[in-house]
């Protein structure tokens, strides 16, 4: 297969699995959405869905947010881990948002990149699913799967997010990052995978990838 061709492939293929993309983070609008991917930094969605609703019967917007001190916040947040950087972030970024933007969430990649405790990943998110702006935030799913299919080379995210915008058209971007992370999560895990039941990497994957697997199959 030429490179169009695996692409093509890809993307046909998810769009089967997965033609209806619900975001994984439960979530109302700009703001809560922000939160709850801020919160899911090394935790998994499951577990934020569990604390977020705590949270946001207390605030669910900056104005309440800031009512609440900085240990509060960590109270509640504690199972979603690094509490003291994620409770900080949570409370100086919803002061910003009051300060500087009405309470509003910005609409662009460097005011979000600004917020405390808001990497491009998480701004990545928020452009794409609350505003509908073409990105392609990179998590471990789709890092360990574009370099199982051969599509990047696995050196860092950010080279995994750079090659993710030149191989696919930027109108699937914000579906597509969503159905990579779902079929990495049922059919190409990192633990436990079967590599028959995923028929991407089986059909498209990296060859070291697939003799590696075969061979400690095999011993």
């Amino acid at each position: 297969m030429t490179k169009n061709e695996k692409i093509t492939f890809v993307i046909n293929t998810l769009n089967k699995l997965y033609p209806e993309t619900p975001i994984p983070l439960h979530h109302k609008d700009a703001y809560t959405l922000l939160i709850a991917v801020l919160l899911s930094a090394q935790c998994t969605d499951e577990r934020v869905n569990k604390i977020t609703p705590l949270l946001f019967a207390k605030a669910d917007n900056p104005y309440d947010m800031v009512k609440m001190s900085v240990s509060q916040i960590a109270d509640i947040i504690r199972p979603c881990g690094l509490t003291p950087m994620k409770s900080k972030g949570i409370y100086g970024l919803s002061q910003i948002l009051i300060d500087t933007y009405n309470g509003k969430v910005p609409q662009s990649f460097e005011a979000l990149e600004s917020l405390p405790a808001v990497g491009h990943k998480t701004a990545s998110v928020v452009m794409s699913q609350a505003f509908g702006i073409p990105a392609f935030p990179v998590d471990t799913h789709i890092h360990r799967l574009m370099y199982r299919w051969g599509l990047s080379n696995g050196k860092s995210v950010q080279q995994t997010e750079k090659d993710a915008k030149r191989l696919f058209p930027e109108a699937n971007w914000n579906k597509l990052h969503l159905q990579i992370i779902y079929y990495g999560r049922e059919y190409s895990p990192a633990r436990g995978w079967n590599l028959e039941n995923d028929i991407i990497t089986k059909t498209i994957g990296r060859k070291s990838v697939i003799n590696a697997y075969n061979t400690k199959k095999a011993s």
